[in-house]
């Protein structure tokens, strides 16, 4: 499947980034998309919940998809904590839910952080 300019956009703070989280960047990158994962910098404001830091989530994502990176189908992007996604009328993208298996749906960051 060829690859698009465009890139499909995966938002989230990733504490940490997780086998879950690989599954969604994954299914993007089978069907065809490029991947901009944007991170959010939340760590300062919410430490309890956040413990990892920007550099420290950008390092772990670069060292698990190491491959993907340098060959541009993904990119990683700092930006701050968000409250809402929001969209007008249709810009050209579309919002897109992808629905993992159960064994993915069960990874819990919660308790990958409690058993660290």
């Amino acid at each position: 499947m060829k690859k698009q300019n465009r890139y499909s956009l995966y938002i989230g703070r990733f504490q940490p980034f997780h086998d879950g989280h690989l599954w969604c960047v994954k299914e993007m990158l089978n069907k065809g998309k490029k991947v901009c994962i944007a991170v959010m910098d939340i760590h300062d404001l919410e430490p309890k919940n956040n413990p990892y830091t920007y550099t420290q989530v950008f390092n772990k994502i670069s060292n698990t998809m190491f491959d993907e990176i340098k060959s541009g189908d993904v990119v990683i992007t700092k930006i701050p904590a968000i409250d809402s996604i929001n969209y007008g009328r249709d810009v050209g993208y579309k919002l897109i839910e992808h629905l993992p298996p159960e064994s993915i749906k069960k990874i819990s960051a919660t308790k990958i952080r409690e058993n660290k």
